[in-house]
């Protein structure tokens, strides 16, 4: 299925996501830099420095707009009733592996019995 109008897909390279139009942007920056090899300014391509730059700053604004996104999920479910510091907590349990989970419980109940909390 095609991207949605308006959307961009996304590749992984080794561990990085990258975008057709940072693909686009990468491209037409190594064509500036072999049609100009003086582009370069004290051993830096400038072209290559300022497409990394603008990448990174354009990933920050998409990571802003999720984090706002997320914060009004949060909402959402505080005003259904949920407790949002649980769901918070179920979230972080749902990322780490099961034998983690289970040890942190175990050591959480141990020391509960310690202080006489159970």
């Amino acid at each position: 299925m095609p991207p949605r109008r308006g959307t961009t897909r996304a590749l992984r390279v080794g561990d990085q996501r990258v975008s057709d139009t940072d693909l686009q942007e990468a491209k037409a920056s190594r064509d500036r830099q072999a049609a100009d090899p003086e582009s370069e300014v004290g051993g830096i391509a400038a072209d290559r420095l300022r497409s990394i730059i603008e990448r990174i700053e354009r990933l920050e604004e998409e990571r802003k707009a999720l984090a706002g996104d997320i914060k009004d999920i949060f909402a959402e479910a505080k005003s259904a009733g949920f407790d949002v510091k649980t769901i918070r907590q179920i979230i972080s349990l749902r990322k780490k592996e099961p034998a983690e989970v289970e040890e942190q419980e175990t050591l959480l109940d141990l020391y509960r019995r310690a202080l006489g909390m159970i």
